[in-house]
């Protein structure tokens, strides 16, 4: 694109020359990193989905007039740095760009910080799209559009180029040491993974093959399935070729990011452990490597609320957040940002720890991290994937879990006993809650009041109960939004509005995705004998059995995704199930263990059912012991329960 027409920059320096750029960056991470102040504050805002935005979106800019122009490619260079992102609207006519923002509830409700970022956007498209059509001026058009009236509310400004150029000068500004550091990070590591030297003196049975399949999905850009045995080293044997597969080639594009996803604890803290050996010498790469847990594991104040009133690490989060991120990508120098660390440093500069973790994610090269960063609804990884655009690799471990994991992520519940306390509590409290729950439950009831089984599945969803559904929700939004303390004068009486709006928002946001991959099911709790006008309670549930729609999106979002795993036979089942393209590539592991060395001898003597188990405990115990004083070395045992190891334990 053409650079600044000769305009003087804001500090009176010479005008901007075209420079080769070091550094790119979105336009949203731009302004988020230079423009978001004050607060963390997670209060409930009511927020459309995903779909609802695109959906919102869509209804705006369809009407607008003849020539419109939606999803604007816009780029930008100062310095060393290249801005680019995509404006949502522009008219060429009335010379209009639009930033386009859909919501819920009452538009006072948008919090200051939020419109700052919008505007800043919005100032930012504009500085660039003079600077690409050579225009004095631009009207710049935050469009608030309301998702449930469908209403538009717009605020416009008139933007001179000169003020816009200044505008974005001072962005690029603020973000420019923090830019001109990455840069020379990206630059260091990749040279050092270039000659990144295996960790370990050779090679395991089986695991070079594991490795350059991995190196070669990489590459090429395809998905892998390897199904490889335990002890080969799967772990190093998928990060290291991924690491190396980082650093671009020749005309080869490399990758921004790699991704250990597992299932448990155990596998992160096997991915962590092979990373500091990765790093264990002096040539080792600059690597950040961060780790991501859940929410509550990382929470310091779980009695608080995460807003600034309430929370003093959420108060003034965004004041301190620069402060903190540096002394954070700083550490990762000695040493992985690993749980504590964050922890740490987060306290240090009096911040949270969980999101300061999330903004990490933004700046690390390795994230490890549970299936749900990627492959979840609200995944966190592949939402920044896809706002920044980044090539990332994304390692599975124990990849025949993600079925299952999948299913689940992909199915809600609803239960009437939750309703049901919702509704006694509301009746003192709402009159119209009361009124929008009871009509709910009428529905609930007259689906499951024919029902003679205590299951009972359908390949359909039943339409007016979900018409109902949504109808309630949109009460519920819109009386949350009108009454911020709604929740906590229903909490005392035991009931939980926000756990209940919560699940009936991904009950209701499935139901718009349901088809042949779903079924919907009802099962009726025991209790009471249900009567005509009091049915038995039951549970509603969109229960995910073929997650590849859902997962389909993931897998093409990244550069590659490799799943591992000792079991994914048969290999069409979990392709098939989990939506894997048709190149996806295929690698059996021979297993690095003779038959010589399996013994299989079965007790025939010893009953392990439950009526027997008091009786089997001496027994087991004497196997073992003579076992081990047979053979004397490492042995596990497996139970099916943890009282019945216990037992066996104390005894041993």
């Amino acid at each position: 694109m053409a650079e600044a027409s000769g305009a003087p920059a804001a500090d009176g320096q010479a005008p901007l020359v075209p420079a080769a750029p070091g550094y790119t960056v979105a336009v949203r991470a731009l302004c988020e990193f230079t423009a978001k102040r004050g607060d963390l504050d997670l209060r409930f805002t009511p927020s459309p989905t995903g779909a609802e935005g695109v959906e919102g979106h869509g209804v705006v800019t369809a009407r607008r007039g003849a020539g419109y122009q939606t999803e604007v490619a816009l780029s930008g260079d100062w310095g060393p740095l290249r801005v680019r992102g995509r404006a949502d609207g522009w008219d060429p006519v009335a010379r209009r760009l639009e930033e386009i923002k859909t919501y819920r509830g009452d538009l006072a409700q948008v919090p200051d910080n939020h419109r700052q970022l919008h505007w800043a956007q919005a100032r930012v498209y504009g500085a660039l799209i003079c600077r690409q059509l050579g225009l004095q001026q631009v009207a710049l058009a935050l469009v608030y559009y309301q998702i449930d009236t469908r209403q538009e509310t717009v605020f416009v400004e008139t933007g001179e180029a000169t003020a816009l150029q200044a505008f974005f000068e001072e962005q690029c500004r603020r973000f420019a040491a923090w830019s001109a550091q990455e840069a020379a990070h990206r630059a260091a590591r990749d040279e050092a993974l270039r000659a990144l030297a295996f960790p370990m003196p050779a090679f395991r049975t089986g695991q070079r093959e594991l490795a350059e399949a991995v190196y070669r999905a990489a590459r090429a850009g395809r998905c892998l399935m390897a199904q490889a045995p335990t002890g080969i080293g799967k772990t190093v044997g998928t990060l290291f070729p991924a690491l190396r597969a980082m650093p671009p080639r020749g005309h080869r594009g490399g990758l921004d990011k790699v991704f250990y996803l597992a299932a448990r604890t155990t596998g992160r803290a096997l991915a962590l452990d092979a990373l500091r050996h990765l790093r264990a010498d002096a040539s080792a790469p600059p690597l950040r490597v961060l780790e991501l847990v859940a929410r509550d594991k990382a929470c310091e104040h779980p009695d608080k609320a995460c807003h600034g009133e309430s929370c003093p690490l959420a108060r003034g989060f965004y004041d301190r957040l620069s402060a903190a991120r540096q002394a954070a990508v700083d550490a990762a120098g000695a040493g992985l940002l690993a749980r504590e660390r964050v922890r740490a440093v987060a306290l240090q500069h009096q911040v949270c720890p969980y999101y300061l973790a999330q903004e990490l994610a933004r700046w690390a090269d390795v994230v490890v991290g549970d299936y749900n960063y990627w492959f979840d609804t609200s995944a966190l990884l592949f939402a920044l994937t896809q706002m920044d655009g980044w090539r990332v690799a994304v390692l599975v471990d124990e990849a025949h879990n993600l079925v299952e994991r999948a299913r689940s992520m992909y199915s809600a519940e609803l239960e009437q006993g939750a309703l049901r306390a919702l509704r006694r509590s509301a009746a003192p409290v709402s009159a119209p809650l009361k009124h929008a729950l009871d009509r709910l439950n009428r529905h609930w009831n007259a689906l499951q009041r024919e029902q003679r089984t205590p299951y009972a599945a359908s390949q359909a969803l039943p339409d007016a109960f979900v018409e109902a559904l949504n109808r309630t929700l949109a009460t519920l939004t819109d009386l949350q939004a009108d009454q911020p303390a709604l929740a906590a004068e229903l909490a005392p009486s035991g009931a939980d509005l926000q756990r209940f709006y919560f699940d009936a928002l991904q009950y209701a946001r499935l139901a718009e995705s349901f088809g042949a991959h779903s079924l919907f099911d009802i099962t009726l709790r025991p209790g009471r004998a249900p009567l005509p006008e009091r049915p038995a309670a039951s549970t509603l549930c969109i229960r995910n059995i073929v997650p590849a729609p859902h997962l389909q999106p993931r897998l093409a979002a990244a550069q590659s995704v490799v799943l591992f795993s000792a079991t994914l036979s048969p290999q069409a089942y979990h392709a098939d199930l989990l939506g894997l393209p048709a190149n996806t590539a295929w690698i059996d592991v021979p297993s690095p263990f003779a038959a010589r060395q399996l013994t299989v001898r079965v007790a025939r003597h010893i009953s392990t059912r439950w009526a027997d188990r008091s009786r089997s405990l001496g027994p087991i115990v004497e196997t073992l012991a003579h076992q081990f004083a047979a053979r004397p070395g490492l042995y596990l045992a497996f139970f099916s329960s943890y009282d019945y190891l216990d037992h066996v334990f104390a005894r041993l």
